[in-house]
């Protein structure tokens, strides 16, 4: 490859609401013109890169594109001045494999308000083993122990446990001391769950029988829910006096049938969740705290599995099925 040419995966609309996903070799001239251009070592895939990847307009307008909303690397060259040339440097979220071309591929540019210093303590494909997954669910954490969430209080439920976010959330909250019920649809992953600490595993069918109450009996102290929809809802109901779900995620569905006695007879706490457009300092602040004491190298291991880029398309297809375990990185040396 030189120093202009680069390997991409590029997405193409083949014909109306039909998407193509393959790897071409695209040209420095052909990326936006921002000042901070990195070589990417490592990116890694998210639910919403296939999403983008299999043409889901609100998150990607205009094909060809390549997606891809995490990237860790060296940089070339910064016209702003704000970073070196060959520094270790990571980007993700804002705007970067939604509608600016993605991580998935050997170079990006962006602007330097989205790039961050690597921490020191992270490798490159530590930094995306976590990701954008692991930097939600640091949010979360950080969410419900800013709202007085203790080991001592009771179990913490997550859902969609099996995922990015989810298998993180449970691997930290396990490291904090907390004992996590991990849900799941896909029971046949439970030593997998409990390899990274949860407490127990359960079917997320266990939430469905409270789909018709108001109320459901107090179960867990505080929850992570990556799912969205429904689901949410049905762990609002069955939290205890004072608690709080970190919420994150739509998988299930964006919208759900939702009544006030929770919040006003148990005092239970909504707490939102975003990672794409948080202030730079404060991801920044995020990232040290999971390359310090937040980190967990050993689960880390077991989280992710490494592919080539060459891989990535087979992989988003996995991952928009819905059969995604852990985390995918790509490492672009393979």
């Amino acid at each position: 490859m030189s120093d202009k040419c680069f390997r991409a995966v590029q997405v193409e609309e083949v014909a109306p609401g039909k998407y193509d996903q393959i790897i071409v070799e695209r040209t420095v001239a052909s990326l936006p013109e921002n000042p901070v251009l990195i070589a990417v070592s490592h990116s890694s895939l998210n639910y919403k890169d296939a999403l983008s990847a299999f043409g889901n307009k609100a998150v990607t307008r205009e094909y060809p594109h390549t997606p891809g909303i995490d990237a860790v690397g060296q940089v070339v060259h910064d016209a702003s001045g704000a970073f070196n040339a060959g520094q270790q440097v990571l980007v993700t979220g804002y705007d970067l494999g939604m509608n600016t071309s993605g991580g998935l591929a050997e170079r990006i540019a962006v602007p330097a308000g989205w790039v961050a210093p690597l921490p020191q303590g992270l490798t490159p494909r530590e930094a995306m083993t976590l990701g954008t997954a692991g930097l939600t669910a640091a949010l979360c954490v950080e969410k419900l122990l800013e709202s007085g969430a203790r080991p001592q209080d009771g179990e913490v439920l997550v859902t969609g446990a099996t995922g990015g976010v989810g298998s993180i959330a449970v691997a930290l909250l396990a490291k904090l001391g907390f004992r996590v019920a991990a849900v799941t649809g896909k029971l046949e992953s439970a030593e997998f769950l409990t390899s990274l600490g949860a407490w127990k595993v359960l079917d997320r069918e266990t939430l469905a029988p409270f789909a018709d109450k108001a109320i459901a009996k107090p179960l867990w102290a505080w929850a992570v829910d990556t799912v969205g929809g429904e689901t949410l809802f049905n762990v609002v109901k069955s939290l205890a006096y004072g608690g709080g779900v970190a919420a994150c995620g739509m998988a299930s569905g964006a919208q759900f049938q939702a009544n006030v006695f929770p919040f006003i007879l148990r005092g239970i706490s909504l707490l939102g969740v975003d990672s794409v457009e948080l202030p730079l300092d404060k991801k920044s602040a995020v990232w040290e705290k999971l390359a310090g004491d937040w980190y967990i190298g050993e689960q880390l291991q077991k989280i992710a599995e490494d592919i080539a880029l060459e891989q990535a398309p087979e992989f988003l297809a996995r991952l928009h099925r819905g059969h995604g375990i852990g985390r995918y990185v790509v490492d672009m040396s393979r």
